[in-house]
């Protein structure tokens, strides 16, 4: 059993506070994600798991067992660090096995775990090499390979992949999610990117300012985000934001005046929420991918929509990225590829009125 369980967990370096109250528990086999920016506490929670760290207050535990001040070698888990951390004197072969030596395993066993990790990350051709010999992507296999044949209860990854350019970060990432299909093991993985994290994780803890903003699946946090942060750091691009919305009922029609844009209709599902929010600050939101160009479907007065003026177009190739202005208020849309927009041209986008979210300004917590 590796279920990892974080109760009440606080981290302070001094006076400065890095983890406040933590408490999650991660699943027996589940692949948990831990993102956000810069200094959110997430690699301190890693590194408290391992033992290279102790949480000032609270419990950690592994399985059954807390592993508060228990020596990091005792705590039956392995770790890829972000820089790989192998020995350049040493061949691909003896770096992965070099744990199993420094536990004395015997030679034999040593042989068989090494071959059947190599074989389930392309290395066999490589166990004669050393590491200077080999690229950032084969790197990073072996470092995977090391902490394979170790069988531990739980992985613990720290931003592997943030030292490969981007096609190996792409190809490296669908390595590790196949690895996981295939050994089954707890894994935690820390990331600063939201992509990773969406691609990866079984579920995805989302930290700022060393306190979990929100914990779900990918699915969960892009369509139902808790908060502004979590609605502005999950998604490609983030979300649109904007304030000074104001909800306004009409008899059985509730509507958000947008300020300078317009307004759009609020679904049935969500007016009851929105009119009991009237009376707040409000911040309306909509994520770039749920903006369509009116031009690809033709008027449809039943629709809401905003009028704005086209500033830069970029184009993906399956998409376009669409910087514009509106309102006074700069919008990205994300558009089908056969959109016709031209930077300084106007343009009309329906809104997809069913995606929309309602946040409180003041606490930026989500309405719906």
């Amino acid at each position: 059993m590796a279920r990892v369980q974080f109760e009440n967990i606080y981290k302070r370096f001094g006076k400065v506070e890095v983890v406040h109250d933590v408490s999650f528990d991660i699943k027996d086999k589940e692949f948990m994600v831990l993102v956000g920016p810069s200094g959110c506490g997430k690699s301190t929670c890693l590194r408290m798991v391992a033992g290279l760290e102790e949480p000032s207050e609270g419990q950690i535990y592994i399985g059954d067992r807390m592993v508060n001040g228990v020596d990091p070698k005792d705590r039956d888990i392995a770790m890829v660090f972000q820089n790989y951390a192998l020995y350049p004197h040493m061949t691909v072969f003896d770096n992965m096995a070099f744990g199993l030596k420094l536990r004395h395993f015997p030679k034999a066993q040593i042989q068989k775990r090494v071959e059947e990790a190599a074989a389930t990350l392309g290395l066999e051709n490589l166990l004669k090499r050393k590491p200077k010999e080999l690229s950032g992507g084969q790197r990073q296999r072996v470092a995977l390979g090391r902490a394979i044949v170790r069988e531990a209860q739980v992985f613990l990854m720290d931003e592997p992949l943030s030292n490969l350019d981007a096609k190996l970060r792409v190809e490296t990432r669908a390595n590790i999610i196949k690895l996981h299909q295939s050994i089954q093991t707890t894994t935690i993985y820390v990331t600063h990117d939201q992509v990773e994290a969406m691609t990866m994780g079984d579920r995805i803890a989302v930290l700022n300012g060393g306190v979990i903003q929100q914990l779900g699946t990918p699915q969960e946090l892009y369509d139902r985000p808790s908060n502004m942060f979590v609605a502005g750091f999950i998604g490609t691009p983030g979300m649109n934001f904007f304030p000074g919305a104001k909800v306004v009922a009409e008899g059985d029609t509730t509507k958000i005046v947008l300020d300078g844009m317009g307004q759009v209709e609020v679904p049935a599902d969500y007016a009851k929420i929105a009119r009991d929010a009237a009376g707040k600050e409000l911040t309306f939101g909509i994520r770039p991918s749920h903006l369509e160009d009116a031009a690809l479907v033709g008027e449809d007065s039943q629709r809401s929509s905003i009028d704005g003026t086209v500033d830069v177009v970029e184009n993906l190739g399956n998409e376009l990225q669409v910087y514009l202005t509106a309102g006074g208020k700069n919008i990205i849309a994300t558009l089908d590829s056969r959109s016709r927009v031209v930077a300084g041209n106007k343009v009309k986008l329906y809104v997809e009125n069913d995606r929309m979210h309602l946040f409180d300004t003041a606490t930026g917590e989500a309405f719906f």
